[in-house]
C-alpha cells in the first residue's frame, strides 16, 4: 500500500523526469532550428510556457496554487516572460537574452526556494536547491553576455537549458533511489 509521501515521491520522480525528457528534446530543436528566425522565436517563446504550465501543474498537485506561493509566482513570472521575449524578438536578439537572463534569476530564486521548502516534506531535493542557485548566477551570465556586441543565439540559451535537463534527471533518479532504498528497508 503506498502511502501519500510515497504517491507525492512517486509524482515529484515523473515530473522531474518529463521536465528532463523536455529540456532535452527543447535542445535539439534548438540546435536544429538555429538558423531558422521562425522557428528559433517559436522556441524562445514556448520555453518559458512550458515552465509556466509544469510549475502550474505541480503546484495544483501538491495542495494548490495557494499552498504553492513561490510555485504560483513561477508561473506568472514564467507567463510574463513569455511575452517579453514575444516583445523583445521585435527588438533584438539582445533583448531576448536580458529577458532570459532576467528569468533565468527570478525563476532560479523561485526554485530554490520550493527546494528548501520541499527538503523539510520529501528530502533529496538539494539538486533543485543547486539548480535553483545556478540558474540565477546563469541569468546574471546571460545578462551580461546581453550587453556585448557579438549578436547571440538561441544557442547562447542552450546550455542554460541542458544544465536544467542534467538536474531535473539527476533528482528523478536520486528519488528513484530513495525510494528503492525505503522499499528495501
Amino acid at each position: 500500500m503506498q502511502t501519500e509521501s510515497s504517491n507525492q515521491s512517486d509524482w515529484l520522480r515523473s515530473y522531474y523526469f518529463f521536465r528532463a525528457a523536455f529540456s532535452v528534446l527543447w535542445i535539439a530543436a534548438a540546435i536544429v532550428f538555429a538558423g531558422q528566425p521562425g522557428a528559433a522565436a517559436f522556441l524562445l517563446v514556448i520555453y518559458p510556457l512550458w515552465d509556466a504550465l509544469a510549475n502550474l501543474v505541480d503546484a495544483r498537485v501538491n495542495g494548490g496554487l495557494r499552498t504553492n506561493s513561490s510555485q504560483t509566482l513561477n508561473v506568472v513570472v514564467s507567463t510574463v516572460t513569455a511575452l517579453a521575449v514575444s516583445i523583445a524578438l521585435g527588438k533584438s536578439t539582445h533583448a531576448v537574452l536580458a529577458v532570459f537572463g532576467a528569468w533565468a534569476i527570478l525563476s532560479g530564486l523561485l526554485q530554490l526556494y520550493t527546494g528548501v521548502r520541499r527538503w523539510r516534506t520529501e528530502g533529496a531535493q538539494s539538486v533543485m536547491i543547486l539548480s535553483g542557485a545556478q540558474s540565477a548566477l546563469a541569468g546574471g551570465f546571460m545578462i551580461g553576455r546581453s550587453l556585448g556586441t557579438v549578436p547571440p543565439t538561441i544557442l547562447d540559451i542552450v546550455p542554460y537549458t541542458g544544465f536544467g535537463a542534467f538536474y531535473f534527471l539527476l533528482s528523478s533518479i536520486w528519488l528513484a533511489v530513495a525510494a528503492y532504498r525505503r522499499a528495501d528497508a
